[in-house]
């Protein structure tokens, strides 16, 4: 039995009766008023759910120290290093470069120079989307007649001419026909497919490929040289595979062998052929390049051919494949009023 003042006894039932304390508070409080009263350790494990040490170790806390003795030893959390004023000046650290000479910041290094932990700062570049170790490239066209180009062949994508095809055309030069000296060691659970760093080089072939921009489709060639007769060669394809009568309008480069007078020949003799060049260093407005990185990435990056023929085979047979399920490429050009403006 604990033995309570006055002052005690009010203060203890101020606590156990307010509707602002901690549970923890009133709880405590309760306890000690319950064995001031007699109150048997079974009743009060059954009426506060709790426990015999519990009980045993408050009890003993509050001999020791009287209501003092019932605050918490938890010092509480350190205060938050992450303020609004440190998050600011670790942005602006981040967008300056580290004073040791090294290109970017690291979580380690940034710790070190803020006193925050990495972790810190890791959720801090989260947070405001800060990503120090990325590094993206650019090509800014110089072209003075880019909003013209850029319009007129975003005019093709959007409102195609009605009774006309619109192809993409271009040419992924210079493909090589990689053969591993080593062998390929397969998939297997807890490990990549590994090839050998060594590699023998069979040769090289260009590939010569039209995106139809309606269907999706693809029709590809493969050449082993690349000049302005291949190219050529491959426009007669086209020609053959449109329905005769139809124009034809054709997205490319400004790569010399597209400019030849053999092509302006060509283009003498096919007055329903239109050609719509590109601005300089603005590929990414032809279509046929967002099909050349997905070959890219399913044949050639991790492919292993034994010679430029198995080479043209492979990549003829995923032509073929991939004209089953050919889609559409759902083209977008984000915010055209930041390059491209409308002439009055």
């Amino acid at each position: 039995m604990i033995e309570l003042t006055e002052q005690e006894r009010e203060e203890l039932t101020r606590w156990s009766t307010s509707r602002t304390l901690a549970a923890g508070d009133v709880f405590k409080a309760k306890l000690i008023l319950a064995l001031s009263d007699g109150v048997s350790y079974s009743r009060i494990e059954a009426e506060l759910k709790t426990s015999r040490p519990t009980i045993a170790r408050w009890k003993a806390r509050f001999e020791e120290g009287r209501i003092t003795g019932l605050e918490g030893l938890h010092k509480g959390s350190r205060p938050r290093a992450a303020t609004p004023a440190m998050q600011a000046r670790v942005l602006k650290k981040t967008q300056q470069k580290p004073p040791d000479g090294s290109t970017h910041w690291s979580c380690r290094k940034m710790a070190a120079a803020t006193g925050l932990s990495p972790a810190t700062v890791h959720r801090i570049w989260s947070k405001m989307r800060l990503k120090p170790h990325r590094l993206d490239r650019y090509m800014a066209s110089n072209d003075p007649a880019f909003e013209e180009k850029a319009a007129d062949i975003i005019g093709l994508y959007l409102d195609p001419p009605q009774h006309a095809a619109v192809f993409c055309v271009d040419e992924k030069t210079a493909i090589q026909a990689l053969d591993r000296l080593d062998p390929v060691l397969p998939l297997s659970p807890g490990r990549a497919e590994r090839h050998g760093f060594e590699y023998y080089r069979h040769g090289t072939l260009s590939l010569y490929a039209a995106l139809d921009v309606k269907t999706g489709e693809v029709h590809g060639k493969t050449a082993r040289r690349h000049t302005s007769a291949d190219f050529v060669a491959f426009l007669n394809e086209i020609v053959k595979k449109t329905p005769e009568g139809k124009d034809i309008h054709i997205v490319l480069d400004n790569l010399s062998a597209h400019k030849t007078q053999a092509v302006r020949d060509f283009l003498e003799g096919h007055p329903k052929i239109q050609f719509h060049f590109t601005p300089t260093y603005s590929s990414w407005l032809n279509q046929v390049e967002l099909w050349f990185a997905k070959i890219q990435r399913d044949v050639i990056a991790r492919g292993v051919f034994t010679s430029v023929t198995d080479l043209s085979r492979k990549l003829m047979k995923y032509i073929r494949a991939y004209a089953k399920t050919a889609r559409p490429f759902r083209w977008t050009y984000t915010d055209p009023s930041r390059r491209i403006r409308v002439t009055e």
